[in-house]
């Protein structure tokens, strides 16, 4: 599981989004789902306005096998606004397509 807010309390938020997809790399190389818990269209869901950060956060969740979702009160507009937004950019991201560059998740673990 992805879970943003945990995960910048942990790495700080200047390496957020490199992590995310380095997680996203190993699991997919090891054949484990994952689910993409980052709040998803979380204002869509309580105001019924998205903001733009939340529309790109909810295109990278195409990469994952899930997306978890808050309740709301807009929850039915976030699931067509969500299968929307990864209908149209799952036709960018081909899975076992990258060239990978090295891993950094645990660098500063390994300094010479």
């Amino acid at each position: 599981m992805i879970a943003r807010g945990d995960l910048a309390v942990e790495i700080g938020f200047e390496r957020l989004s490199e992590i995310q997809e380095e997680i996203l790399w190993i699991c997919e190389a090891a054949h484990v789902p994952v689910i993409w818990a980052t709040q998803v269209l979380e204002t869509l869901n309580k105001s019924g306005i998205a903001t733009r950060s939340e529309v790109t956060d909810a295109a990278r969740a195409v990469h994952a096998e899930c997306v978890m979702l808050n309740k709301g009160k807009h929850l039915l507009r976030v699931l067509a606004s969500l299968r929307d937004i990864l209908h149209r950019s799952g036709g960018h991201h081909l899975k076992k397509r990258y060239v990978f560059r090295p891993l950094n998740i645990a660098e500063r673990f390994f300094q010479k």
